[in-house]
Parts: C-alpha cells; sequence; structure tokens
C-alpha cells in the first residue's frame, strides 16, 4: 500500500462537534472517511452521527481508536479539560497524529505536546472563515507542525478548506490570532464609519456600497456588516470569545517590545460591550453599543442570510 492510499484508509478522531466542529466533521464524512466522534452534547453528537460518524464513550475513546485526532474546542481550558483531565492525550497511539483546530493558548499546546506519549505527532492548526465556512468547506487553516506531520494532515484538512504551513508548531496559533486581532479592529472600525457617514448624511445602504468598493473594503465589512444590518449581530461567535481570543493576543503582544494601541483599543471596546450585554451577546454587539451611544439604527432592508445558514 502506498503512503497516500494509507492516508486515505486513516481513522480520524473528531472531539468538539458544535459551532464549528460539526460543520467541519460532517464534510470530512461527505468526504468518505471514516470518523469517531465525541461531544460531550448529546444534540451536537447524534448530528454528526446523522451523517455516518461512529459514535464514542468519551474523549479518551476516540483518541484510543484513531489514527488522527481533530479537537474543535471553544477554549484552552477545555483542550486541556479533554487532553488531560478526561485522558484523551494518554490515550493516544504510538505512530498516531493530533490536530488542534482550537485558537489556543501556544503554551498549553507545547506542554501537552511535551506530555504525549512516545511516538505521538502534534500540530496546531485553528481556524477561520466562520459558520459558513466550515459548512461549504471554504475555511483557511494555519498549521503548525513538523514537514512531516503538515504532508500528513494536509489531504485531511483540505477538505474544510485552504490550508496554510505557517512553520513550527504553535505558528498556527500565532498567525490566527494575528487575523482575529485584525478582525476584532475592523469590526469596531465598521461601526465607526458607518456612524461617521450616517451622522453626516449618507444613507446607510449607499454608505455600505461604497465601502466595498474602495480602499475600505474588507472581508469584515462584506462579512459582518449583513449580520449588524439584520440586528442579530452574530450570535454564532459571542463576546465572550472574543475576549477569550484578545487575551490571548494581549499574551501574544508582550514579545513585540512596543505598544499596539488599535488592539488596546479594541480590546477595551469588546470588554465594554460585554459588561453592557452580558458575555453571552453576540460579537457585533461592540457595534450595537456606538448605535445606542450615537442614537443611530443601522438597520438595513434586504436579505440578509444568516451566516451559519449560508
Amino acid at each position: 500500500m502506498s503512503a497516500e492510499d494509507a492516508r486515505r484508509t486513516e481513522v480520524i478522531g473528531f472531539i468538539g462537534a458544535g459551532n464549528m466542529g460539526g460543520p467541519m466533521c460532517r464534510r470530512l464524512l461527505a468526504a468518505g472517511h471514516r470518523v469517531i466522534a465525541f461531544d460531550r452534547s448529546d444534540e451536537a453528537l447524534q448530528a454528526v452521527a446523522a451523517a455516518g460518524a461512529e459514535v464514542a464513550t468519551g474523549a479518551a475513546d476516540v483518541a484510543a481508536r484513531c489514527d488522527v485526532l481533530l479537537t474543535s474546542l471553544p477554549r484552552p481550558d477545555h483542550v486541556d479539560s479533554v487532553m488531560r483531565g478526561a485522558g484523551a492525550l494518554a490515550a493516544l497511539r504510538s505512530g498516531s497524529l493530533w490536530i488542534d483546530l482550537t485558537t489556543n493558548r501556544n503554551e498549553l499546546v507545547h506542554q501537552l505536546a511535551a506530555e504525549a506519549p512516545a511516538g505521538v505527532s502534534v500540530a496546531d492548526s485553528p481556524v477561520t472563515g466562520a459558520v459558513d465556512g466550515a459548512r461549504n468547506g471554504h475555511l483557511t487553516l494555519f498549521i503548525g507542525g513538523a514537514d512531516d506531520d503538515v504532508a500528513r494532515a494536509r489531504p485531511i484538512l483540505e477538505h474544510l478548506g485552504r490550508v496554510i504551513h505557517c512553520g513550527p508548531r504553535g505558528t498556527g496559533n500565532a498567525v490566527k490570532l494575528v487575523t482575529n486581532q485584525l478582525w476584532f479592529i475592523h469590526a469596531a472600525a465598521l461601526g465607526e464609519a458607518f456612524a461617521l457617514g450616517m451622522a453626516n448624511g449618507v444613507e446607510l445602504g449607499t454608505l455600505w456600497e461604497a465601502i466595498t468598493n474602495s480602499v475600505g473594503d474588507s472581508f469584515v465589512a462584506r462579512h459582518d456588516a449583513p449580520s449588524i444590518f439584520a440586528g442579530h449581530y452574530d450570535p454564532s461567535f459571542s463576546l465572550d470569545l472574543c475576549n477569550k481570543d484578545l487575551g490571548l493576543i494581549a499574551e501574544l503582544a508582550q514579545a513585540v517590545g512596543a505598544p499596539l494601541p488599535l488592539t488596546d483599543t479594541a480590546r477595551r471596546r469588546f470588554a465594554e460591550a460585554t459588561e453592557r450585554y452580558g458575555p453571552a451577546a453576540a460579537e457585533l454587539h461592540v457595534v450595537r453599543q456606538l448605535e445606542e451611544d450615537a442614537q443611530l439604527s443601522m438597520r438595513l432592508a434586504g436579505d440578509w442570510t444568516p451566516p451559519w445558514e449560508a
């Protein structure tokens, strides 16, 4: 059997079948992979089981039965709980590969890699592209790891989207957090741009058309503005998760040795939105607080398909 044929037959374990993990898991199943899955939510687990996933009894059961383990969890402490507390790390077999898709803390990834059983490889590959990207296979995956591990992971991950090898283990998380740094700054700035134009007599639809056809264009302007217009502010990602990532970004910023004032301002604005609306509120409430403070409404009539349904 060739190396390529062997990779096609590798059993994939998937832990974390939620907003992002569920769609990714289903794409791997649709591509013909054998997937063994676990999620503490029975509803999430049954959704991927209906798509053909084998149901495991727990995280350690998944790890013990797979060749390549993927974890997609909301927070670093969840990864710690699954890999250490639930025994998934210790259950991995020699020769297996663990790829963490979580936006994680580098220190934790390196610690867990050092604690992994002999012969187990570890890579970090956080993703970007939101729920619609996960559903449609249009994610970008930032993988950090050894060349051989990336070569092994690539044909699996390419079912989910574009794979960018960022360097050694840990660089995937660094790149993901850089992209989130820009996302959060852009999200806060977009609200300010809308407010500035509207307060000076420009109709919101015209303003958006001008922004998206000028140097002011961005993924955030195109992807996130409709969630503002619709008034739901995209509940598929919470302010709590924004603050988590902004905290991880602040940790990385210590290595820069110079102030990052735009990043600091974005962190403050998201913290203020969380204080006003609560940690479970949708991410773009960072714009809603400006609407309220400026006494503006950024509702815009249109067929705005929620991103988690696109």
